[in-house]
């Protein structure tokens, strides 16, 4: 069997139909023509059947259909569809599975806008929606109601960091016969496979680390056998899917993917363990650390630690705060994270949460493909420009 660095390599070059190069040629296309009636029926059936063949351009055309199975076999599952961005992953594998009157259990360390499209969109579509504390493990087996569809976890917590118990948390959602979702953007299918620790859909946010290069919004949902027939009709009704360019661009950045999550995995622990050492910060929220509170779980279900973690600041204000990051060099000031390009974002933790974040200030760094050095300086220097300014 092929490792997975192996198949970055070589999963998704030949897709159903195309010739076999080393890159799938780009197909921008909206019509597939039929040679006769007959064949426009054959072709309608074999789509019936779940066979992998192009009707019109929102489904199995080959640049997406080569991206979908090369993220399928990565992330463990069994098929997977494209969608426009990671957002509308997230809703899209929502809407796959809820109905009105429907109740779906989400983490409250989720990521932000998850969190309003359940309290808005699906609130208004007549679901309801419960946050729970992230570290429930086997205890949400307590708050599952007969109609809750959905338990749906985000693991490492979005800016917070806590590492959930997928395993113990599946094994209750199942046996009250609920459907397991995960936002796996952080890990991704090379540290994680959510579906061998009880996942039924995944949602992978391919933006980041799949493409890498931070020129591409893009997502996908991952279904195991038995989730794919509820995705993919609901996916073909929603019409949302990804630009052949989008997926092509994809593709290339996957190419690298095992590489680079290395190299934001050995910078990141350097910067981190640096981080540590420095009397302005209280603590370093990252899972690979033996001092974070999710190490046990993260060494047992976890193969690797990618390059987003976050600080909690010791008190300063927010003249401080800005003198440190206006100042930075080589850590831009943007959302988003995953690519070649080193981040830092102060996290809003005023966005609803439930379970209220109990710390100090959280400023998250993307670490990215930079000599550690080089950063670390840049963080020294924006250290320093915090303790010259007057609070």
């Amino acid at each position: 069997m092929m490792k997975l660095d192996t198949k970055l390599s070589h999963l998704g070059r030949t897709p159903v139909n195309t010739p076999d190069t080393v890159n799938v040629p780009m197909h921008r296309a909206s019509t597939v023509l039929f040679d006769s009636l007959a064949q426009l029926h054959e072709t309608q059936r074999r789509w019936e059947a779940d066979e992998q063949i192009p009707t019109y351009g929102v489904f199995n055309m080959p640049q997406a259909l080569a991206l979908e199975n090369a993220v399928a076999e990565i992330e463990g599952g069994y098929r997977a569809v494209t969608f426009p961005s990671g957002l509308a992953a997230v809703a899209g594998a929502l809407l796959a599975v809820v109905k009105s009157g429907d109740h779906v259990l989400m983490t409250d360390s989720c990521y932000g806008p998850s969190r309003r499209f359940c309290e808005t969109f699906l609130n208004r579509m007549g679901v309801e929606t419960t946050f729970y504390d992230p570290l429930l493990g086997a205890g949400i087996a307590a708050l599952i109601r007969p109609n809750t569809t959905v338990v749906y976890a985000e693991s490492p917590g979005s800016h917070t960091f806590e590492i959930q118990d997928i395993p113990a948390m599946a094994k209750a959602a199942h046996a009250k016969g609920a459907v397991v979702m995960m936002d796996n953007a952080w890990a991704t299918g090379l540290f994680f496979n959510a579906f061998e620790h009880g996942a039924d859909l995944v949602i992978q946010p391919a933006t980041k680390y799949y493409a890498g290069h931070s020129d591409v919004l893009i997502g996908l949902v991952i279904a195991n056998e038995k989730t794919w027939p509820q995705l993919k009709h609901s996916a073909y009704q929603l019409g949302q899917r990804a630009s052949p360019d989008d997926c092509f661009l994809t593709l290339r950045g996957m190419r690298t993917m095992g590489v680079r999550l290395r190299q934001h995995q050995s910078s990141a622990l350097h910067v981190a363990k640096w981080l540590q050492t420095r009397p302005e910060v209280g603590r370093v929220l990252y899972p690979a650390l033996e001092t974070d509170p999710g190490h046990r779980i993260w060494k047992r279900d976890f193969i690797g630690a990618t390059g987003l973690f976050s600080v909690e600041l010791k008190p300063c204000s927010d003249q401080q705060l800005a003198a440190m990051i206006d100042g930075y060099e080589l850590f831009g000031l943007g959302y988003s994270w995953g690519g070649f390009e080193s981040l830092a974002m102060p996290a809003d933790l005023r966005d609803g949460r439930q379970h209220r974040w109990q710390g100090g200030a959280l400023l998250r760094f993307s670490i990215g493909l930079e000599d550690p050095d080089d950063l670390i300086r840049d963080l020294e220097a924006g250290l320093n420009r915090m303790a010259e300014t007057n609070g």
